[in-house]
């Protein structure tokens, strides 16, 4: 595998660190700011935000540009982002820098996958895929809780520093390694856009997406006060706790991609819903054990995350029936719709945490709410199929 691509994977790695590791500080900037825990809690919404709107609306800007330049503008951006959170002097400015290095990661992984193909030959693109998304995966298993750690132990302002710097690096890499002359693909035009966002099919899919992988960020944005708060864990064991749950995550995927294709992505999304709703609703009551806590978040970790590679596969199997022309477009739209999950699942918690009537212990149970209406519409998505190929099989 040539080494521009292990300049993506790099940049990947950086991404994922920035994006979820502020789970695991949000108590610590949260105090330092003098911010509320739902102030700090947006602080996650507000990326996942910059991510949904970078990814359809800022690729399609872009779409014209040469993709090194847009790979090293975003990048560029992407430094900007931290160096600022880094340097944030107030709570305000750290909004904007969440929201810039959102717009970045939107776009980063919009076309990462598109470089990555072109940097190899055709019997190795879904290898070269998968190197660079394993920079994500590592980020969580990794990057997360040593920022975490970081991030406690010399302050938060110390771990964005560092992702600055890893970001930095990768753009110099990307410079150097990755050549200039990469195929263009051709440009999405609106109207495909449209389609896709017209296709009644493909619209229920988006919504499984956000609130199926959304509903845990109701619970898992405010994690770490969970467990300070409630299961009595000092601040030092939280980067620990955050490796268990980026292990499990890791395996999650493995698993998940694996029991879709076996079993279909209907019924592979069944099993996980069901698995992630129990979950959250066993933590309301294990999360005041520090044993029965950490094994929870360890199987939550698995259900979490697992659902993410039969989510994507049902979108594209769906958008081949439904928008054959607009298959890479259906795909980045559902990847905005995790985000948009992520941004109303937080925001959501930190609705609840700020209600005077809820607390903390209340985000897992309104999170398997959510998680359950995913599921009814997994069952509902898989009846309307199961429908089309009768009628098909009649005609």
């Amino acid at each position: 595998m040539p080494l521009a691509l292990f300049a993506l994977t790099l940049s990947a790695f950086a991404i994922g660190t920035t994006e979820f590791v502020i789970v695991g500080l949000i108590p610590t900037m949260a105090a330092d700011l003098n911010v509320s825990l739902p102030s700090a809690g947006l602080l996650v919404s507000l990326y996942a935000l910059g991510v949904a709107v970078g990814a359809p609306v800022l690729t399609a800007l872009t779409g014209h540009w040469k993709r090194k330049t847009v790979l090293l503008s975003v990048m560029g951006l992407f430094v900007l982002g931290n160096v600022l959170a880094w340097q944030a002097p107030s709570y305000e400015t750290l909004i904007i820098a969440r929201i810039l290095t959102g717009l970045a990661h939107g776009v980063f992984f919009s076309i990462g996958a598109t470089i990555a193909t072109s940097l190899v030959a055709k019997e190795k693109e879904a290898s070269a895929i998968a190197i660079m998304f394993t920079g994500l995966t590592v980020a969580l298993v990794t990057g997360v809780p040593l920022g975490t750690y970081v991030g406690q132990t010399f302050g938060w302002q110390t771990t964005f520093l560092i992702v600055a710097i890893l970001g930095v690096i990768a753009l110099i890499g990307s410079f150097f390694l990755i050549p200039s002359n990469l195929k263009q693909p051709p440009v999405a035009k609106l109207s495909e856009q449209v389609k896709v966002l017209a296709e009644p099919r493909l619209l229920l899919v988006f919504a499984i997406t956000a609130l199926g992988y959304g509903g845990t960020f109701t619970a898992f944005t405010f994690l770490a006060p969970i467990l300070q708060q409630i299961t009595g864990f000092a601040d030092s064991a939280i980067g620990i706790i955050m490796l268990v749950y980026g292990a499990s995550v890791a395996v999650g995927n493995i698993w998940g991609g694996k029991l879709a294709d076996k079993k279909g992505p209907v019924n592979a999304l069944t099993i996980i819903f069901i698995g992630l709703a129990a979950t959250l609703l066993v933590f309301n009551v294990a999360a005041f054990n520090p044993i029965t806590a950490v094994l929870t978040i360890l199987v939550w970790g698995a259900f979490a995350f697992g659902n993410v590679p039969g989510l994507q596969v049902y979108v594209v199997n769906l958008a081949e029936k439904h928008v054959p022309n607009s298959v890479n477009v259906a795909s980045g739209m559902n990847i905005a719709a995790f985000n948009v999950g992520i941004a109303l699942g937080s925001w959501g918690g930190g609705a609840i945490v700020a209600n005077p009537e809820m607390g903390l212990m209340d985000t897992p149970w309104v999170g398997a709410v959510v998680v359950i209406i995913a599921l009814g519409l997994t069952r509902w998505s898989g009846y309307l199929d199961n429908r089309v190929t009768q009628t098909k099989s009649l005609a």
